[in-house]
């Protein structure tokens, strides 16, 4: 099983930091076919109000919810991360048995959180009437599986916390085909409507949590999981909570951010929801290539943080930054010229697909501004310095966007208004970071003793 572990700690560093991308971003690309075949098969066998649904509504709840309990788990592979770079192994073990605690735990609670308020909050949210009771029945059935969904998560972030990007890609091929079979099958043999894509979805996760689980039980080495030993180890959950709560709260900002944007795009009508629920899994394909160059930075800088190699920390953010921006130039380039084409995917509705041209036209230009806040907060993360770069997140993105369109969207009562608050908070949130991290940060102390 050790082939499948990545020492970060020796050898040429950008071949290191892409040795351990690829894997991430092919399955972060199945992750993102997994999310789409729903919003795919839906839109074009029920229509646009199902689409507006699954892609755009249903989707920012469950973001919210869920996504404050990934960044638990990226604390957890923090915390795995260093302790493996050490050479600890009972503290390894530890770590892994108390990430799995917190995920079957959360996974609970989000469950009742999810069944009791998501019904309510899509309300508050201006839900279009004819888009509400697809939207109930999908977060209903979806907050009933969500503790599948948390254990791949936290399973899979053990295994790339160790360096082994390979295994949780495989999950995912095997879990977005289980989705999509089932998606053909429910919705457009069985006719189960928006019911059968929520229990697509619920049961494909399953399929990936047990996976992972199976993998993390078999194994010889430090981060075996063993069932009657997961539970809660105080100083370690202390440790990953300080890591990963800021992870956390910085999600469930911006998906609170995005809440309140999706309720000002849903007053527009179902024709604009359904466009900007479509752009969201185009606009995936930006996200996941960013999203694969963070994770592969913490680890790199996690593991190195652990075996004091400072110096090799430095150069590793200089060339991961490097790649992530030529990397995001290409990507939006290719997304402007020849993304409307994707829209097709989705719907064939004329009015929709004008609205989705659009709206990727003003996007993609401006995603390069966002590479600095993914890059550098991932690399302040691996070592551990968390709490500012979420602090600086949070104003510079979440509440900047959120006054924005409080204050200008009753003025300019336009989707444009709406889409520039992305490219305004992106600039000044990537300012404070470059700041921070050359002038503040830990990584500055890091350099001063290294010298």
């Amino acid at each position: 099983m050790k082939t499948n572990t990545k020492d970060q700690t020796t050898g040429v560093i950008w071949q290191q930091i892409l040795f351990f991308f690829f894997p991430i971003l092919l399955g972060t690309f199945f992750q993102q076919l997994y999310n789409t075949a729903d919003a795919m098969i839906v839109g074009n066998v029920l229509g646009k109000e199902a689409l507006s649904a699954v892609g755009g509504t249903t989707g920012t709840l469950i973001n919210l919810m869920v996504g404050f309990f990934v960044g638990l788990s990226s604390g957890a592979s923090v915390v795995i991360s260093q302790y493996y770079g050490a050479g600890k192994p009972e503290q390894v073990s530890n770590a892994v048995h108390t990430a799995l605690a917190l995920a079957l735990c959360g996974g609970a609670v989000l469950m009742v959180l999810g069944l009791t308020f998501a019904p309510a909050a899509l309300r508050w949210m201006r839900t279009p009437e004819d888009v509400m009771p697809y939207s109930l029945t999908y977060i209903r059935i979806y907050f009933c599986g969500v503790i599948g969904n948390l254990v791949y998560n936290m399973g899979a972030a053990t295994l790339r916390a160790i360096g082994d990007s390979k295994r949780p890609l495989y999950f995912l091929i095997v879990c977005c085909f289980v989705n999509i079979v089932l998606d053909l099958l429910f919705v457009a043999v069985f006719s189960w409507g928006i019911f059968g894509a929520a229990l697509a979805t619920i049961l494909s996760q399953l399929v990936s949590a047990a996976l992972v689980m199976a993998v993390l039980m078999r194994t010889r080495e430090s981060y075996r999981v063993s069932l009657r030993k997961i539970g809660f180890d105080p100083v370690i959950i202390r440790h990953i909570f300080h890591i990963g709560l800021p992870a956390g709260f910085q999600s469930a900002m911006y998906s609170i951010s995005n809440v309140l944007i999706q309720a000002s795009v849903n007053s527009f009508g179902t024709d604009t929801v359904a466009a900007w629920s479509a752009y969201g899994k185009i606009d995936g394909l930006f996200w996941m290539m960013v999203g694969a160059f963070g994770i592969s930075i913490t680890t790199f800088v996690g593991q190195n943080y652990g075996a004091r190699q400072y110096g090799r920390i430095r150069r590793g953010i200089r060339e991961c930054m490097a790649m992530t921006l030529g990397t995001s130039a290409v990507m939006s380039a290719l997304l402007y010229f020849f993304g409307g084409r994707l829209y097709f995917l989705f719907i064939n509705d004329p009015v929709v697909l004008h609205k989705g041209e659009m709206i990727l036209k003003f996007f993609a230009p401006t995603y390069i501004t966002y590479v600095c806040i993914e890059i550098l907060s991932g690399a302040l993360r691996g070592v551990g310095d968390s709490v500012i770069p979420t602090l600086m997140t949070c104003a510079g993105v979440c509440v900047l966007r959120t006054l924005w369109n409080f204050v200008m969207l009753p003025r300019y009562p336009r989707l444009e208004t709406v889409m520039i608050s992305y490219p305004i908070s992106w600039v000044l949130t990537s300012v404070l970071f470059i700041l921070y991290y050359l002038r503040f940060s830990r990584m500055r102390k890091l350099r001063e003793q290294d010298r």
